[in-house]
């Protein structure tokens, strides 16, 4: 019996991608070919056998008389190999798949273009998109403090402070970690732009040492408007955040942030960013010592955003303050919070379990947090406890599904440059994304490749141009949005790859700052190969 090595993961690119025609002419004098591939094989439609009862080796046999010649196969052993087209060893960086002819980085771009879209406040005059304007520039606390700015959350004009958070921490990592992809792009200076936009406005909503606002806007009242955001005359309250009235899980996630925007900015610009750890460490001593559910302090923010447990969030805050400022006590509580911390989910607003081992192990490179890191993507790749689309989608959720898959191929990426399954877990996080650009049969984003959405759930692409009004028929219209809403990542599809592209489709076509935090990263990531 000859053994041979092979790469699941690139196996599963061929199949899919079907970029390649690639030739084996098997030796048929043995019975079986033993092929070594992780036991979480990728093409688990493939029949095969395990050669013995421990199912926990890494072996599964592949019959000779297979109809599927075009898997490459490498052997030692050659001489029992009549003849090989195609031969690879993944250990070699050169075998990686080649391009997909995806653009990333003009797919980077547009989504820096999305958050613009996204803007509060007054807008500069080099803005890049035209169509937007000022907007709720009366927004202010209970005592007259400016809230004017920040991200609106999705396609309605709430600014929800624990997606706007999670979606900044998830970008400035990207920045931090890939900052030549950005920079081979030549849009730098566009991406620090876009990420400070809801930096300024932490540093706003952070109003005293133990005061923290957490949102703006009623969502039920918003959600009987649907117009453009520079005409809104509407109530939009403040929502404050205090010892009496705590938000222990939003304040980490935006100590997160902001300590991550220090490591990002205190090259180009000190000042800021120093402003920015101030904030970052008064804001974990609020997070600490004031603990709560901020959900339960804000009761309109419970049915869209409701967060229940903070151990996570404190346990990101405290590594990203000890990445920060290289201070052990920081270390010592992220590790305290991470061992209360739930097990991960997927990497969302509302689960930061995901990311917490991948960012210790990136600082401490304690096997621990490596264990945990591989015990997470067993889960997640092929094999194991999530669904898979016929199409090759990993699928957790029907709501915005494709924004926990983007989240965890950028986790995937970070984890593959620490040396963390590396080839495995780039690959995978590379098929995922481009499924979202277009492998799966469509582009789920907006302005980009085949066929892409074009009704995405979000009220001010939808409206025409101005002297026209825009009222609930710019919801209804069965004609595209009026302005494309380019960069945008939609929810995504069904279990089946099934999608209809319907503005009233919130499940699978809204769009969000959240939906394209980590997907942005994975573009970078996935750029830097």
């Amino acid at each position: 019996m000859s053994v041979g090595t092979l790469s699941a993961a690139f196996i599963n690119y061929l199949l899919l991608e079907q970029t390649l025609a690639v030739l084996l002419i098997r030796p048929f004098v043995n019975p079986n070919i033993t092929i070594e591939v992780p036991t979480h094989n990728f093409w688990p439609f493939i029949p095969m056998n395990v050669p013995d009862e421990d199912e926990t080796k890494p072996f599964l046999q592949l019959p000779t008389h297979n109809f599927w010649p075009w898997i490459p196969i490498d052997t030692p052993e050659a001489n029992k190999v009549m003849f090989c087209v195609f031969c690879c060893f993944l250990e070699n960086e050169q075998c990686l798949p080649p391009s997909t002819g995806y653009n990333y980085g003009e797919v980077m771009y547009k989504s820096i273009l999305f958050y613009e879209v996204q803007r509060s406040g007054w807008l500069p005059d080099n803005r890049k998109v035209k169509w937007r304007g000022h907007s709720a520039l009366d927004d202010q606390g209970h005592d007259g403090e400016d809230l004017s700015g920040g991200w609106y959350d999705s396609g309605d004009y709430v600014k929800f402070g624990l997606p706007m958070a999670a979606a900044s921490s998830l970008l400035l990592w990207g920045l931090i970690e890939y900052p030549d992809a950005y920079k081979a792009s030549g849009i730098l200076d566009d991406m620090r732009d876009c990420v400070r936009w809801p930096l300024d406005y932490f540093i706003k909503a952070h109003a005293d040492k133990y005061v923290f606002y957490a949102q703006v806007g009623d969502p039920y009242i918003d959600h009987t408007y649907w117009g453009r955001p520079e005409e809104m005359d509407m109530e939009r309250p403040a929502y404050k955040l205090t010892p009496e009235s705590p938000g222990s899980d939003v304040i980490a996630e935006t100590t997160a942030s902001m300590a991550a925007g220090y490591i990002a900015f205190k090259e180009v610009d000190p000042t800021f960013a120093k402003k920015l750890l101030e904030h970052s460490q008064q804001l974990f001593e609020f997070a600490e010592n004031f603990r709560g559910s901020y959900s339960e302090s804000i009761d309109s923010a419970a049915e869209f955003y409701g967060s229940y447990n903070d151990e996570d969030e404190l346990a990101w805050a405290a590594a990203w303050l000890y990445m920060a400022t290289n201070n052990k006590f920081y270390l010592r509580r992220a590790e305290y919070w991470y061992k209360l911390a739930p097990d991960c989910w997927a990497q969302s607003w509302a689960d930061k379990s995901c990311s917490v081992p991948v960012l210790l192990y990136k600082l401490t490179k304690d096997k621990k947090y490596k264990t945990a890191i591989q015990q997470i993507f067993d889960h997640w790749l092929p094999g194991g406890s999530i669904h898979y689309t016929p199409k090759g989608l990993a699928y957790i959720a029907d709501w915005g599904t494709l924004r926990y898959t983007a989240n965890m191929a950028f986790l995937s990426l970070v984890a593959a440059d620490l040396n963390v399954e590396r080839k495995t877990y780039r690959l995978w996080a590379k098929q995922q994304i481009d499924y979202m650009l277009g492998d799966g049969g469509r582009s789920y984003v907006i302005g980009y490749g085949h066929d892409p959405p074009t009704r995405p759930h979000h009220a001010s692409s939808s409206c025409r141009p101005p002297p026209h009004s825009c009222t609930w028929s710019d919801y209804t219209k069965d004609a595209p949005n009026s302005h494309t809403l380019h960069g945008a990542l939609v929810g995504g599809p069904g279990r089946d790859d099934d999608y209809v592209d319907a503005r009233d489709d919130y499940i699978h076509n809204e769009v969000g700052c959240e939906y394209n935090g980590g997907f942005q990263s994975a573009l970078a990531g996935n750029n830097t190969q």
